[in-house]
């Protein structure tokens, strides 16, 4: 199908000149209004307390970034998971705005991109012209294989998305840096290649169907789990056929009225997950999204559907022997070996002062309060069976005062990549078993699995001295 020179409803603009342009023009007013706003503060000390240019520029770069659609959304959103560690809060807290439900583009721009990636295979399929979902990247339609009548998923990337990437990162850090939203410096330069290795990843779907299928292996023997197939036949290098698993979200007021005990279970499978990622397998799903996962309610029992594995991370066993000794300390409330691990894990600089170190160690010790035996956990957040009460806990709002206070000191260091994953996942999965009000102690899982991975540490060494 021939590009006909006008853009359909919706589509994505896809000249990277135009795109570069309206996010330069965006950044020069920007600049322009802070730097006005600066010399003003310094004038007028009463002007620096009560002005609102940098909340209110904040707002227009975001929806900017709307305005522009794909590449450009889903480095908005990469910063609004990790812009604490380098934006200002006005910036970061706009960004989140982008996170919000996006609009599907229209089926006149999505149907040549099925066309053109299925060949003939296309001609076996109806598929439904409404989106199911819409994402910064791509957006998903159900459809019915004709020949056996099964229910699937396409998930389709936006048309022209792999053209841009580059260019729509590079323009929103010139711009960043414009308006010195952005310091320049190696951490930074090393956290921006991650990123972009992330965003290049995620549209490379031939890898998220191999590790879907690594995904559904290692859950395989576990009911708890569900994986959805995938279709070579239906897919290509921009459309991904999926398995379609029917399922309520953990917001829904169907999961909500579930009763107290398998709203635990599906907890406590949540929490087993992350324990399994870390502990066993070397494999993450680095992106906390709710939409990642969907729950399957049946008569008595219920199934987390896994879903979307572009940002599968596999995690360096030097890592992974790190935050697995992180956990362990914290749980046993050892600050020196959690200071330790931190600065493992490269969270703290191994010259860091004793402010620093305990600053973190407090962090770390409070985001981990779920997991600590239930004689070192805080009695108002237990119900009347000593259980820890999630939903009550309001935990991610006191972790998030101890980051916030963190990142203020001077002696705050950038964490690496990995790590900041791993934080943020966490604290996905906390906020995943808030939601569903678990009343649970975490303690005894941990211990368990801490348990066995010691016992497979012990046993490399044993095997490495013999080699």
């Amino acid at each position: 199908m021939k590009y006909s020179g006008k853009k359909p409803d919706g589509a994505i603009q896809r000249n990277a000149l135009g795109r570069g342009l309206s996010v330069s023009v965006a950044g020069a007013r920007a600049s322009s209004a802070l730097a006005l706003d600066a010399a003003l503060g310094r004038v007028f000390p009463l002007w620096k307390k009560h002005s609102t240019v940098m909340e209110n520029e904040a707002r227009r770069f975001v929806a900017e970034l709307g305005r522009l659609k794909g590449t450009y959304v889903k480095v908005g959103q990469m910063w609004a998971l990790f812009g604490e560690h380098f934006l200002p809060p006005e910036l970061t807290e706009a960004l989140h705005e982008l996170e919000a439900s996006t609009t599907p583009l229209a089926w006149r721009a999505i149907e040549p991109v099925l066309q053109h990636n299925l060949g003939p295979a296309y001609a076996a399929l109806v598929v439904d012209p409404q989106a199911l979902a819409a994402a910064s990247l791509a957006q998903v339609h159900r459809a019915r294989v004709i020949a056996n009548g099964e229910e699937i998923c396409l998930k389709v990337l936006y048309p022209g998305v792999r053209d841009t990437i580059d260019a729509d990162f590079n323009a929103v850090v010139r711009l960043l840096k414009m308006t010195r939203w952005l310091k320049a410096g190696r951490e930074l330069d090393d956290w921006l290649e991650d990123m972009r290795t992330q965003l290049h990843l995620e549209v490379d779907y031939q890898r998220e169907a191999r590790m879907t299928l690594r995904m559904a292996a290692l859950v395989a023997n576990d009911p708890r789990y569900c994986v959805p197939r995938v279709y070579p036949q239906y897919s290509g290098s921009a459309v991904l056929a999926l398995e379609y698993l029917p399922g309520e979200a953990v917001t829904s007021a169907v999961v909500a009225a579930l009763p107290q005990a398998r709203r635990n279970r599906l907890a406590v499978a949540m929490l087993d997950l992350f324990l399994h990622e870390v502990f066993v397998w070397g494999v993450m799903q680095t992106d906390p999204n709710f939409g990642n996962y969907r729950i399957r309610v049946g008569e008595t029992s219920d199934q987390l559907v896994l879903l979307d594995f572009g940002a599968l991370s596999e995690c360096s066993e030097d890592f992974l022997d790190a935050l697995g000794r992180t956990i362990a300390a914290a749980q046993q409330g050892d600050r020196v070996a959690v200071v330790q691990g931190l600065m493992d894990l490269g969270c703290l600089p191994p010259d860091s002062c004793a402010d620093a170190q305990q600053m973190f160690a407090d962090f770390c010790l409070r985001l981990l309060e779920p997991l600590r035996e239930v004689q070192n956990l805080p009695p108002e957040r237990l119900n009347a069976q000593g259980e820890y009460r999630w939903g009550a806990s309001n935990l991610m709002q006191r972790a998030g005062k101890k980051a916030a206070k963190s990142t203020l000191s001077r002696h705050f260091t950038t964490p690496s990549r990995e790590f900041a994953f791993v934080a943020r996942k966490l604290t996905g999965v906390f906020t995943f078993i808030a939601v569903l009000n678990a009343e649970f102690n975490g303690a005894e899982l941990l211990q368990q699995h801490v348990a066995r991975w010691r016992a497979r540490q012990t046993t490399r060494r044993g095997e490495a001295s013999l080699a």
